[in-house]
């Protein structure tokens, strides 16, 4: 029997950076959480301990500081692309690298009707995402986002599933319906405007999830996916994880009480959670990209 190395990686997680670029007296803010994870010909750490051709993951952290202020943060997705092309240009023996980054919102706090140039407060659990793929001179980039709750009040049934004997989930033709979205949409090309593109991706989501009847939560993830691809011609293909952030009805008929789809009992597990992917026909491979 043999016994061999299969695939590896390794990097530093979970990097905490927050920039302040000072405009005068307008300051703007970025706070990321960066993951660097280097591939390549490694063996030799691996199998006798030889750390020759590991960088370590302290420089790659220190790495990711000094982007920080020699070619400023920018798009979140830009900042990938910098640190992977780098780490696979610089290091011959590193032939791959994916970088994670979380950015986290502040919004500025209104003093006197107006945004305070240099006060901010957090603006929620949402945070924008990308992860950034490069191999030898190739690039992939998947961004998306993570923990955008909504919800609507009317506009959902749940009703025809099969019944069994452990069966007991009463149909209903008009329920409440609420999620917290995690979105990942893989773009064709490295060259696009970021900004925009993830503004109009995310509208076209949330508009969508508050327009669309639903008859379940499957229907609705793959309205919203499929919406995204009909707009937005730079993304090949969109997944979405999406839990039933579950409302009951509460019983109130022992207090002499009608309950007409106005009390709520808000149960957080467990719950339903649906997922799926919604691609074009003719996208292009999506290499490792989604590894």
């Amino acid at each position: 029997m043999g016994i061999t190395l299969g695939p590896n990686q390794y990097g530093k997680a979970e990097v905490r950076l927050v920039t302040v670029t000072r405009a005068g007296d307008v300051h703007h803010l970025k706070d990321l959480t960066v993951s660097t994870a280097l591939r390549g010909d490694l063996a030799k750490t691996h199998l006798t301990g030889d750390n020759s051709d590991v960088v370590a993951t302290d420089t790659q952290k220190n790495t990711i500081y000094a982007f920080a202020k020699e070619s400023r943060v920018g798009e979140i997705e830009d900042f990938g692309l910098r640190l992977g092309r780098h780490f696979v240009g610089e290091f011959g023996q590193i032939t791959g690298a994916r970088i994670t980054i979380d950015e986290h919102g502040w919004d500025r706090i209104p003093v006197g009707g107006r945004p305070h140039d240099h006060a901010f407060s957090r603006s929620g659990e949402e945070k924008r995402t990308t992860v950034v793929t490069i191999e030898n001179d190739r690039a992939w980039v998947v961004s998306g986002l993570r923990d955008l709750v909504v919800l609507k009040s009317t506009g959902s049934e749940f009703h025809g599933f099969p019944r069994d004997r452990y069966t007991t989930l009463a149909e209903t033709d008009d329920r409440i319906l609420a999620t917290a979205v995690t979105a990942q949409w893989r773009y064709q090309g490295s060259d696009l405007d970021w900004r925009t593109s993830f503004a109009e991706i995310r509208r076209i989501l949330l508009e969508t999830f508050a327009t669309k009847h639903s008859l379940s939560l499957q229907q609705t993830l793959y309205a919203m996916g499929e919406a995204v691809l009909e707009e937005r011609g730079e993304v090949a293909e969109i997944r979405l994880s999406m839990p039933n952030k579950h409302h009951f009805v509460v019983d109130l008929s022992p207090f002499g009480l009608t309950n007409d789809n106005e009390v709520f009992h808000a149960a957080d597990r467990p719950y339903g959670l649906i997922e799926g992917t919604v691609l074009r026909d003719d996208a292009e491979d999506p290499g490792p990209a989604w590894r």
